[in-house]
């Protein structure tokens, strides 16, 4: 009897040792698995929208700029992460616009001078003649960027700042009237890139928190080209959208 005791002891401490096991690998498994889905994927930030405030520097006393200046920006950037670090490189390409207004003046790009023109248009007699005359230009861009992130495991989260440079080149310009004859609006439309520099460099830089920062860009070379229009130097100030 001593014997069968002893013997079927045995089974039952082998039995609880195996089952012992069995819910230790599980509870090891399944902290390792909530482990796994506590780590979120950092974002690269490979889309960069941009929604901005445009204007000019240097604008002579002849040029009358007016109204809110728009443009709008978006960009899709590769992120190379430098080593571990909080830092990264970016490069991208996109496509940037931007729309000066003017008071009461056209933008006159469709005659054989040499230069653009910006003329003054007599408003006295009638203040709605005129509704509205802005010079609109689109560019082909590459952003390049120097990238830190504050939290660098989830760049959806925590301060990012970002200093860079973008390489445009001109696609397209034009300028667009709007005026009134008779109660009738008319809508006049030049399209040429005659006067203008066929590239553009701008140093860019953003500051922000999680998805969205602030960007400002200065271009470092003139809108016209030499002789073909005033010296001037567009400069904008937005809101960025980064993500995926």
């Amino acid at each position: 009897m001593r014997l069968n005791l002893h013997f079927y002891m045995k089974k039952i401490m082998g039995l609880l040792s195996l089952l012992a096991l069995s819910v230790s690998g599980y509870a090891q498994n399944d902290t390792g698995a909530s482990e796994k889905k506590n780590i979120v994927k950092p974002s690269r930030d490979y889309l960069m929208l941009q929604a901005n405030y445009e204007n000019w520097s240097g604008t002579p006393a002849d040029v009358k700029v007016g109204g809110i200046g728009r443009g709008f920006n978006a960009y899709l950037c590769y992120d190379f992460p430098i080593s571990k670090s909080n830092f990264s490189f970016a490069a991208g390409l996109g496509i940037g616009t931007s729309n000066i207004y003017f008071n009461d003046q056209v933008v006159i790009m469709n005659t054989d001078a040499d230069a653009i023109r910006f003329q003054n248009v007599d408003t006295a007699q009638d203040t709605d003649i005129y509704k509205k005359s802005k010079l609109s230009t689109a560019y082909l861009e590459a952003p390049f960027e120097l990238r830190f992130f504050g939290n660098k495991e989830n760049r959806n989260r925590g301060f990012k700042a970002a200093i860079g440079m973008k390489v445009g080149l001109l696609v397209g310009a034009h300028s667009k009237t709007k005026y009134t004859v008779g109660g009738t609006t008319i809508a006049e439309k030049t399209n040429t890139k005659r006067y203008l520099q066929t590239w553009k460099f701008a140093p860019t830089a953003r500051v922000g928190w999680g998805n969205f920062s602030i960007n400002a860009s200065y271009n470092i070379s003139a809108l016209f080209n030499n002789g073909a229009g005033p010296e001037v130097f567009p400069y904008s100030v937005g809101i960025c959208i980064t993500g995926l």
